[in-house]
C-alpha cells in the first residue's frame, strides 16, 4: 500500500479513467433520458458493461486494491458523470458485496460474491437490505428478526425492508436483522438470503424523484430460512461478540455494528458518484455560459455567472479532495479519528445539490426543461443528502469524533 498521500493517481487509473469516460459517454449518456423517463432497470446498459468487464467483480475489486486508493473513486465519478440512474444500476451490487466483503468468512466472499454479478450472458444483480420503514437513520429501531433453530441449523428471518437498491429482483440479498433485541445495534447481524429462497419477495417498488433508472423497492421477508452458513462470519464470532456486548463492553470503532460497517466503507464511494453529478452539471453550465448570448455578449462576460461558475468548481475540486483523502485513509488502514469518511460524504452530497442548482439557473428557463440534463442531474443530485446516511447523521458523526462527546 501507498505510504504517502498523492494527487497522482498513476498512469494505470488514469488509463482506467479515460476508458470508463468513453463508456459513459458512449454507452451510457445517449441512453440516460429513455431509462430516466421509463424507471427500469437499464439491463442493456448493464449487460453492455459486463462484457466490457466494467461491471464484474473482478473490476472492483482491482478498484478496491489499488496502492493509489483512489481507484474506486475515479470509477465512481465517471460513471456517475455519464448517468446517475443508470450508474446506480451498474455500481448498486457493490454496496452488497461490500457487506460480505467487510462481515464474511473468506468461504464466503468466494462463495456469494461471484454470485452477485452473474456473467454477461447470464446478469445477476444483488441488494443490500438495512432499512425498515421505522429504522432509517435510527438503525437501533430495526425490527427485522433473525431466530436460530438450532436443530436444523436455519435462521429464520421476518420483517420488512425499504429502500433497497435491486430489493426484490435481486439474485442474493444480504439482509440485516436483530438477533438480540436487548443489545440494540450491538444485537445485529448479516445474513445472505440466496437465490430463489422461499418466503422473500419484493413489496412496493418506488417511483421516486431521481435516479430513476435504479430500481428501489421494499424487500419482505416472511419465514424465510437460510442455512447457518449464511451468517456473515459465522456463529462462533457471532455469540463471542454478543457475550461480550452483554458484558457491556463495547467494541472500539463501532465495527460490531453490521449495517454500520457497511456504510462506512462505502461512504466515500458514494461521494465520488456525488462529485460525477456535480462535474457533469458544472461541464454543462459552463459551455453554455461561454455560448449563450444576451445583450450581444456571452453570459459569462457577466461576473455574476462568471462568479457562479467559479464557485461551482472549487466546490467540486474541494469535494474530491476529501473523498480521495478518506479513501486513500481506508485503503492504508489509517483511521477517521474525525469522521473523514463522513467528511466526505457530507461534502460532496451538499456540492452535488448546490452545484446542479446553480446549473439550472444559468441555462434561465432551459435549465427546467427535459431539453437539456441538468434537470435531470439536479433530480438525480438530491438523494445524496438523504441516502447512506443523511446530511444531518454525517453532521452528528462528525461532532461526536471531533468533540468526544455523546451529542444527540
Amino acid at each position: 500500500m501507498s505510504s504517502t498521500f498523492s494527487l497522482d493517481p498513476g498512469a494505470d487509473q488514469l488509463a482506467v479513467r479515460d476508458w470508463l469516460h468513453g463508456f459513459a459517454a458512449d454507452v451510457m449518456r445517449p441512453a440516460a433520458a429513455e431509462w430516466d423517463e421509463r424507471e427500469e432497470t437499464p439491463w442493456p446498459v448493464i449487460q453492455e458493461a459486463a462484457k466490457l468487464g466494467i461491471y464484474s467483480l473482478d473490476f472492483y475489486a482491482q478498484q478496491y486494491f489499488d496502492p493509489s486508493g483512489v481507484g474506486i473513486p475515479i470509477a465512481m465519478e465517471e460513471l456517475f458523470w455519464g448517468d446517475a440512474g443508470i450508474g446506480l444500476s451498474i455500481v448498486g451490487t457493490t454496496l452488497a458485496a461490500v457487506a460480505v466483503l467487510a462481515n464474511g468468512t473468506d468461504e464466503q466472499i468466494g462463495t456469494w460474491t461471484p454470485q452477485m454479478f452473474g456473467t454477461p450472458d447470464d446478469l445477476k444483480v444483488a441488494a443490500f437490505c438495512s432499512s425498515e420503514p421505522d429504522a432509517g437513520s435510527d438503525v437501533g429501531a430495526l425490527r427485522t428478526r433473525a431466530v436460530y433453530d438450532e436443530a436444523r441449523d436455519e435462521w429464520v428471518l421476518n420483517g420488512t425492508k425499504t429502500w433497497a437498491t435491486n430489493g426484490g429482483i435481486a439474485a442474493v440479498h444480504v439482509v440485516v436483522a436483530s438477533v438480540d433485541p436487548e443489545l440494540g445495534t450491538r444485537g445485529h447481524a448479516s445474513f445472505v438470503v440466496p437465490p430463489g429462497t422461499p418466503g422473500l419477495s419484493q413489496g412496493q417498488k418506488f417511483k421516486k424523484h431521481g435516479i430513476r433508472a435504479s430500481h428501489t423497492a421494499e424487500v419482505v421477508l416472511d419465514g424465510v430460512r437460510v442455512p447457518g452458513s449464511c451468517l456473515l462470519g459465522g456463529k462462533e464470532k457471532l455469540d463471542e461478540r454478543l457475550a461480550r456486548a452483554r458484558e457491556g463492553v463495547k467494541r472500539s470503532g463501532g465495527k460490531g455494528n453490521a449495517a454500520m460497517a457497511t456504510f462506512e466503507a462505502s461512504r466515500p464511494a458514494v461521494g465520488a458518484q456525488a462529485i460525477g453529478i456535480a462535474r457533469a452539471a458544472y461541464e454543462v453550465a459552463l459551455d453554455y455560459a461561454k455560448t449563450r448570448e444576451q445583450f450581444g455578449r456571452p453570459i459569462i462576460d457577466n461576473q455574476g455567472v462568471a462568479f457562479q461558475l467559479a464557485d461551482m468548481k472549487t466546490r467540486i475540486d474541494a469535494a474530491r479532495l476529501l473523498v480521495w483523502r478518506a479513501s486513500w485513509m481506508a485503503v492504508n488502514n489509517q483511521p477517521f479519528t474525525a469522521a473523514e469518511g463522513s467528511m466526505s460524504k457530507l461534502y460532496a452530497g451538499e456540492t452535488a445539490k448546490f452545484v446542479t442548482a446553480q446549473a439550472m439557473q444559468i441555462l434561465g428557463g432551459n435549465g427546467f426543461t427535459r431539453e437539456y440534463p441538468v434537470e435531470r442531474m439536479h433530480r438525480d443530485s438530491a438523494i445524496y443528502s438523504i441516502f447512506e446516511g443523511t446530511s444531518e447523521i454525517q453532521r452528528l458523526v462528525i461532532a461526536r469524533a471531533i468533540s468526544g462527546m455523546p451529542i444527540r
